[in-house]
C-alpha cells in the first residue's frame, strides 16, 4: 500500500469515527433535553467531533514524521499520551470559543438556557473528550504499529532473502571463476591438436575436461567429499594439464591410506594444485615439481601442496579469486596457510575431522 492510499484510507476510517462519536453527542443530547435536541448541543458535538476529527489527523501525521514508531514502546506512549491531552484541550478551548458568542448573541439555545463553565464540569467536559480521543488514538496506533510491525519483518525477510540470493550468486559465479581460464585456453587448445594427431587420447582429454568441468559446477561451499574423491578430479586435472605442459610439470605424491575417506570441501586440494601450477610451473622455462601430500594426524587432516617459487615477474603469494573462496570454505573449521620454504611455495591446509 503506498503513502498516498494508506493516508486517504486513514482519513476516511478517521471521518467515519468522529462522525459516529457526533451522533451519539446527539443522541445523549436528545436524553438530556427530553427528547428535544437543542441548537446549542449541536453546536458543541459538531465543534467537538470536528476538532477531535482535525487533532487525530494532525497527531498521525506528526507521528508518521518524526517515526515515533522506530523508538522505544514507553516513547511511544509518552508521545500519544501528551497528543491526547493537547488534542482534548483544544478541541474543549475551541467548542468554548464558538459556543460562548453564539450564546450571548441568541443564536443557539441550551437546556436551562446557559453553558455550566464551573471547574468541575470543565474537568468532566475535558476528561469526556480526552476518553474518546484516547480510544480512538489507541485503537489506530495500536493497529498502525502492528501494521508497521508486520511490514518491517516482511523487509527484513526480503533483506536477508536477497542477501541469500546474492552470497548464492557470489558463491555460484566464484565456484565458476575457480577454474583458471588460462587452462580452459589451454585445454581446448591441446584438444584441438589431438583430435587430429591422437584421437583416442583426445577422447579420453574430452572425457576428463568434462568430468573436471562438472565438478567444478555441482558442488555448493557448504558440501563436503572424501579424500579420495578429491584426487580423482585432481588426477583428471592433472592429465590435462600435462598434455600442455609434458615434461615441464612433474607429480610427487605422498598419500596415507588411513586418509582417503577423510572429509574436505569439495575442489579444495584441486585449488591448491592449481595454485601451483599457475604461479609455480607455468612461470618457469623449465618447469617443476608439484609435491603432493595428505596426512591424517588424530582428527585433523593435513593436505601440503609444494611447488617451485616462480619468476621474478609472477607474483610470489600466488593469492587469487581461488585461495580467497578457499578461505571462506573454511571459515573457522580449519587453518590454511601460503608461505615460502627454502626455493619453493608451501600451502598448508588442515581441517578437522
Amino acid at each position: 500500500m503506498d503513502a498516498t492510499t494508506s493516508s486517504r484510507r486513514f482519513w476516511t476510517l478517521n471521518a467515519l469515527a468522529w462522525a459516529g462519536y457526533a451522533m451519539y453527542g446527539l443522541w445523549a443530547g436528545m436524553r438530556i433535553g427530553g427528547g428535544v435536541v437543542f441548537s446549542g448541543i449541536v453546536l458543541i458535538t459538531v465543534s467537538v467531533a470536528a476538532c477531535l476529527w482535525v487533532c487525530s489527523g494532525m497527531l498521525r501525521a506528526m507521528a508518521l514524521r518524526q517515526r515515533w514508531w522506530e523508538g522505544s514502546l514507553g516513547s511511544l506512549v509518552l508521545k500519544l499520551a501528551a497528543g491526547v491531552v493537547a488534542g482534548a484541550s483544544v478541541a474543549q478551548a475551541m467548542t468554548a470559543a464558538l459556543l460562548l458568542p453564539a450564546l450571548a448573541l441568541g443564536w443557539v439555545q441550551l437546556p436551562g438556557g446557559h453553558a455550566d463553565y464551573r471547574w468541575s464540569s470543565l474537568l468532566v467536559y475535558w476528561m469526556n473528550t480526552a476518553l474518546f480521543l484516547l480510544m480512538w488514538t489507541g485503537l489506530w496506533a495500536g493497529l498502525w504499529a502492528g501494521l508497521h510491525g508486520l511490514r518491517r519483518a516482511r523487509h527484513s525477510e526480503l533483506a536477508r532473502l536477497r542477501a541469500e540470493a546474492e552470497r548464492s550468486a557470489l558463491e555460484r559465479d566464484a565456484l565458476r571463476a575457480r577454474l583458471n581460464p588460462h587452462f580452459m585456453f589451454n585445454a581446448l587448445n591441446n584438444l584441438r591438436a589431438l583430435i587430429l594427431e591422437d584421437p583416442e587420447r583426445a577422447r579420453d582429454m574430452v572425457t576428463r575436461l568434462s568430468r573436471t568441468l562438472r565438478q567444478a559446477l555441482a558442488h555448493n561451499r557448504s558440501e563436503q567429499v572424501t579424500l579420495a574423491e578429491e584426487l580423482a578430479v585432481v588426477d583428471d586435472y592433472l592429465a590435462i594439464e600435462a598434455i600442455h605442459f609434458e615434461q615441464r610439470l612433474q607429480v610427487a605424491r605422498r598419500i596415507d591410506a588411513d586418509a582417503l575417506q577423510a572429509q574436505l570441501p569439495a575442489m579444495a586440494l584441486q585449488l591448491l594444485v592449481e595454485n601451483a601450477i599457475k604461479h609455480g610451473i607455468a612461470s618457469r622455462p623449465g618447469g617443476g615439481e608439484v609435491q603432493i601430500q595428505a596426512t591424517l594426524d588424530g582428527d585433523v587432516l593435513r593436505l601440503q601442496v609444494d611447488n617451485p617459487l616462480g619468476s621474478a615477474s609472477e607474483p610470489a603469494d600466488g593469492h587469487g579469486v581461488g585461495l580467497a573462496y578457499l578461505r571462506a570454505q573454511l571459515g573457522s573449521r580449519g587453518r590454511f596457510t601460503l608461505q615460502p620454504v627454502g626455493d619453493r611455495m608451501q600451502a598448508l591446509l588442515e581441517i578437522p575431522q
